[in-house]
């Protein structure tokens, strides 16, 4: 069943072109990862999807119900979280703040303590830092954090933007193991942007790659990263 799908999205800044025409969809269950160079459209394409930018045209659809251009609140009821690139923690609330942040619009007490509890499973650290401020949170910690105040907001899919994003190796490979851990358990689907194509050859799940704003390339991610064609799109050989 698909659960979200974009159809020829077109997003400017300005004179500027973002997204150019990007039809996609995910399935429910799926990891779908977006890769490609800097300012390929990658960020532009999920904050589209949440609502943050509005599309200059195009379509988007989550669980079969229209979203384009739909403020991110209501988006997010609908079961959409995002984890933005750089983490974005309130520095100055302390853990549990941060995660009952993302609860804000639920109405089901009960459903919010026991999400609460299921993060503090998840989550240790987090768990017996509870009380002590989010900015004081090493980088891996942090990423933590924000992972699991998404799952707080009851999300059907979780877009990620740059997971890996200046964090040691060891600690990339724990965010993910957590990932893969939360998508089996809770039946989530996944929509990781991650500049590097390494990570989704040993994830597995689909991939797409952007450059200047389009998909050039998609397919599995076990299938792509073996295909020259990667190297050529990413790095612009061959344009005409």
């Amino acid at each position: 069943m698909t659960l979200l799908a974009v159809d020829d999205l077109t997003v400017r800044y300005g004179r500027l072109t973002a997204l150019r025409g990007v039809s996609l969809s995910i399935t429910q269950g799926e990891i779908l990862f977006v890769t490609g160079p800097n300012g390929a459209g990658k960020s532009t394409l999920l904050n589209a999807i949440a609502g943050v930018v509005p599309p200059v045209s195009g379509r988007i659809t989550l669980d079969g119900q229209e979203i384009t251009g739909a403020p991110p609140e209501q988006i997010a009821r609908r079961g959409f979280s995002m984890v933005p690139e750089g983490r974005n923690v309130f520095g100055a609330l302390t853990i549990e703040e941060n995660l009952k942040v993302g609860a804000g619009m639920r109405t089901d007490k009960h459903g919010v303590a026991a999400d609460l509890d299921a993060v503090y499973r998840e989550f240790p650290i987090l768990a017996e830092r509870r009380h002590a401020v989010a900015g004081m949170l090493s980088g891996g910690q942090q990423q933590m954090l924000v992972i699991g105040r998404a799952l707080m907001t009851s999300p059907r899919l979780i877009a990620i933007d740059e997971p890996s994003l200046g964090l040691a190796p060891k600690i990339i490979d724990q965010v993910y193991e957590i990932l893969m851990r939360l998508r089996a358990q809770r039946q989530l689907t996944l929509l990781i942007v991650e500049q590097s194509s390494t990570r989704a050859l040993m994830t597995g799940g689909r991939m797409i790659l952007m450059r200047g704003g389009r998909i050039v390339l998609e397919g599995p991610a076990s299938e792509m990263v073996k295909d020259e064609r990667l190297k050529q799109a990413y790095f612009g050989f061959g344009d005409h």
